[in-house]
């Protein structure tokens, strides 16, 4: 397909009112899956021994009867909100022009590829399987240490995943996160923000955590000590006050998740 064809098929998504109605019941079905896993951190404070990260949210879905059909749901609509961003980034020249369109371009595919992934996830527990993130990474962090550079390679994802961390953080303190969205006046709408900048905040201490686990585990050179999110809040229970952190952590996700589905509302899509 020509680049033409491409901008027309990017248009033709974005002016379909259902393609804009799925995209904002991804938005919801995000929320949902920020309220488990921000459920399941609180609960790991507390012992419990569940995978705090979007795996363990998506078995634990499959544990509740018909939870195969919630799972099939939420595929489906986190793929719709991959697909508009996707759109997104092809019509970012029409919004920006040189650099910053190619840096709008960045942020919108990598949101697309965030929410394709993880509708493939849930697809795939939907199916029967029962992945653990932290075998996947520990499994993908041997395999890239063996190979020349492994060590670099895995300190610059953590390094990647770590200024990720530092740019939801940045966004819940500036409240950047309101110029994507039309935010009604009132007490609704300073309620919206409060949820959006504790959200954001404990969104971006959460993948802070995960990006230092995994340049840890690259500098030891120690594969077992790689993991995903859950690897990251365990670790952080061995610190002084860890159990209060993790909580906080937990509580944060548990608001990014409720900010989420008002955003489903209010993005401006």
């Amino acid at each position: 397909m020509t680049e033409h064809g491409v901008h027309d098929a990017a248009r033709a998504v974005e002016r379909q009112p259902a393609a804009r109605a799925l995209a904002r019941g991804g938005y919801v079905a995000n929320g949902v899956v920020h309220l488990l896993i921000g459920s399941l951190i609180i609960a790991v404070a507390f012992g419990g021994r569940q995978d705090a990260d979007q795996t363990g949210a998506f078995r634990a879905v499959a544990e509740i009867p018909l939870g195969f059909i919630a799972l099939w749901a939420a595929a489906a609509l986190l793929a719709a909100l991959g697909v508009w961003h996707l759109a997104e980034g092809m019509l970012a020249s029409r919004r920006r022009d040189g650099a910053t369109a190619w840096g709008l371009r960045i942020s919108e595919w990598g949101q697309a590829f965030v929410f394709l992934f993880f509708g493939g996830l849930s697809a795939a527990v939907a199916l029967g399987a029962r992945p653990r993130a932290d075998q996947a990474a520990r499994d993908a962090s041997r395999g890239v240490l063996a190979l020349p550079g492994g060590v670099v390679a895995i300190v610059l994802v953590g390094a990647g995943v770590a200024v990720a961390g530092v740019v939801f953080a940045v966004m819940g303190v500036r409240r950047s996160f309101r110029s994507k969205m039309s935010i009604p006046d009132g007490g609704l709408g300073r309620t919206v923000e409060a949820l959006g900048v504790a959200g954001f905040i404990a969104k971006g201490i959460a993948l802070g955590s995960l990006g230092l686990v995994l340049v840890v585990a690259a500098l030891r050179a120690r594969a077992q000590d790689a993991g995903s999110l859950d690897a990251a809040i365990r670790a952080l229970l061995d610190l002084t006050l860890g159990p209060a952190i993790v909580v906080t952590i937990g509580a944060g996700l548990l608001a990014y998740g409720v900010f989420t589905v008002f955003r489903a509302r209010y993005a401006r899509l």
